[in-house]
């Protein structure tokens, strides 16, 4: 019988996956919200689309898939977005679904459960403390200079980050935050470059990965306004093997079975090693899968869906060894004029009104590089607008 998937969105994307199992047999059932309606989801690949009210309640989700369970039989339930996670993952204790429950979703949502676990499995980690009790606070400040990093537990990307200068700053800040300090955890500030990688996970074990490292590190692009770049790392050179090393360890230490993952790394400038960051059960955003994709023609979006219906059985495609880069900025245009932008590398560009993104592609790695640094001086000149800095992700 074919398979009968539950796909919950809060935000626009995953039509790649939606279309694939689709056209594995899959029935798919779209879970998401009412201003989202209009977006242009893959109907033709959709069984049925509900829409519950802009951010619902968790107990009126549960109520609503209740509801939905009266006349469909949902096989599983997946998760697309770095909030849907949390939700999936009571879904499925609620309905005794299998797949990642309650506790597993935590460790791919909350930044104090995932620093946590993965500092108890070995994994190098910023300095961290919850904030919790005021004299661990205070120790924390006494064995960690300034700046520090004050980030939501919950959030995703590098929203509702505060970069924190001086104990006066921080103790006001917290102050501010009243009962919902809690919900956040200092960090040490560790400045370096930032790098993620993104995985396909079968049984627990990783079957494909790709490291990148990022331009200007995503807080600065998001806080700062500018340009968000990544470019494919040489397979062989010492910081991919480091970092292919690591991911293996986070994702067995935050528990993974099946699915994506996209997690950041950061190289200390100042000691040259890798600490772990941040990780989500979910594609990367800001149009990383189609850079992924021109570098290895590995599609994650497609691939997790053939895993979420294949499980022990998933057979990964081959992989192509090319490398990519991809640019990300927002546009002061509506629609950006790529008239100039003419190069034969260039096989994506981001469809977004308001933004201006593309992606190149060569087997060549420094022409890839070479690009890159040739468009970024082309993109702040022809199209860069800055905003300020969202409370919430937009990807």
């Amino acid at each position: 019988m074919p398979k009968s998937l539950l796909v919950l969105a809060s935000y626009f994307k995953g039509e790649r996956f939606m279309r694939q199992a689709h056209a594995r047999g899959a029935r798919v059932y779209l879970l998401t919200w009412e201003k989202l309606l209009k977006e242009a989801w893959p109907r033709e690949a959709l069984t049925e689309v509900f829409a519950q009210q802009d951010k619902p309640k968790l107990d009126e989700t549960i109520r609503t898939v209740s509801y939905l369970s009266r006349a469909t039989k949902f096989d599983a339930i997946v998760a697309l977005d770095d909030f849907d996670v949390e939700i999936g993952g009571a879904l499925r204790e609620h309905f005794r679904h299998p797949g990642m429950g309650d506790s597993g979703a935590r460790y791919f949502r909350d930044k104090l459960a995932m620093r946590q676990r993965a500092k108890e499995r070995g994994v190098p980690v910023p300095d961290f403390t919850g904030v919790f009790n005021h004299d661990e606070v205070r120790a924390f400040t006494k064995r960690t200079p300034a700046p520090w990093m004050n980030k939501p537990r919950s959030q995703a990307s590098a929203a509702g980050i505060t970069k924190v200068k001086s104990e006066e700053q921080l103790w006001q800040l917290i102050e501010e935050q009243g009962d919902a300090q809690s919900f956040h955890l200092l960090e040490q500030y560790l400045p370096g470059d930032v790098f993620h990688v993104d995985s396909l996970v079968v049984k627990g074990k990783i079957v494909f990965s790709l490291a990148h490292r990022c331009g200007a590190p995503p807080f600065d692009v998001a806080h700062g306004g500018g340009i968000f770049s990544t470019v494919t790392l040489d397979r062989n050179s010492d910081q991919a093997v480091r970092l292919r090393e690591m991911n293996e360890q986070v994702i067995a230490a935050l528990g993974l079975e099946y699915g994506a993952a996209h997690t950041e790394f950061i190289l200390g400038r100042d000691d040259n090693r890798f600490y772990f960051l941040e990780s989500g059960a979910r594609v990367g955003g800001a149009h990383i899968a189609e850079c992924i994709e021109a570098a290895s023609g590995i599609n994650l979006w497609a691939e997790w869906a053939n895993i979420e219906l294949d499980r022990d059985e998933y057979v990964l495609p081959p992989v192509r060894n090319d490398y990519a880069g991809l640019l990300m900025t927002l546009s002061k245009d509506e629609r950006p004029d790529w008239s100039g932008y003419t190069d034969p590398e260039i096989v994506y560009r981001a469809p977004e009104p308001n933004h201006a993104g593309l992606v190149v592609q060569s087997s060549d790695r420094q022409r890839v590089e070479h690009l890159l640094e040739d468009y970024k001086a082309r993109f702040a000149r022809d199209f860069t607008a800055v905003l300020p800095a969202a409370k919430e992700p937009t990807n």
